[in-house]
């Protein structure tokens, strides 16, 4: 769990169906992340967008539309952290952009009864 102070906040903009070598990016992504002992990890599908490509992604915009939906992966965790697997994550992204911004965490709770096991 993440303890309040300083941390980053980062996040991953790619395509629904962008594939990596075993499965789609955001699912590797996200292994990466779980692997790595991250505190947690969003996905989010914008309603719509446009990319590097320059192609407007808006849903029923033809075949296939949907899958090509762009995503975002959001995380917030210490810089130490991310240094330890940040290189895996660069290498990982074939097409998409990552960023990242200082922020500073004032609490990170976990109720007794909702802790994973």
């Amino acid at each position: 769990m993440l303890a309040a102070g300083p941390a980053k906040k980062v996040t991953i903009h790619l395509n629904a169906d962008t594939v990596s070598h075993r499965d789609f990016l955001s699912q590797e992504i996200l292994s990466l992340l779980f692997e790595h002992g991250v505190a947690g990890a969003t996905v989010s599908r914008p309603e719509a967008g446009f990319g590097s490509h320059h192609r407007m992604h808006t849903p029923g915009g033809g075949i296939d539309a949907d899958r090509h939906m762009p995503i975002r992966i959001e995380f917030i965790e210490t810089e130490a952290k991310i240094g330890r697997f940040l290189p895996l994550l660069e290498n990982l992204l074939t097409d998409g952009v990552i960023e990242a911004h200082d922020t500073i965490v004032l609490k990170a709770a976990v109720a007794e009864g909702n802790r994973e096991r």
